[in-house]
C-alpha cells in the first residue's frame, strides 16, 4: 500500500460519507446510493489508478444527480 492509495481510500471514503449524510436529509435515494458506493468501492479496488479514475467519476456523477 502507497501513501497515494491511503490518501484516495480516506478522501474518497469522507466524501461519500458527507454525500450520505446530505442525501439522508433530502431522500435523494439516487445520491444515498452513489455515496454508499463512494464509501465501499475503495474496499475492492487494488490499483491506484482505478481508485482515483472510479473515484473521480462517482464524485462527478455524484454532483451531477443534484
Amino acid at each position: 500500500m502507497s501513501p497515494g492509495y491511503i490518501l484516495g481510500n480516506i478522501i474518497f471514503s469522507l466524501i461519500g460519507f458527507a454525500a450520505w449524510r446530505y442525501a439522508s436529509k433530502l431522500q435523494n435515494y439516487r445520491q444515498i446510493t452513489i455515496a454508499i458506493i463512494l464509501m465501499i468501492f475503495p474496499y475492492f479496488i487494488d490499483d491506484l489508478w482505478f481508485l482515483y479514475g472510479i473515484g473521480t467519476t462517482l464524485t462527478i456523477l455524484l454532483f451531477y444527480t443534484a
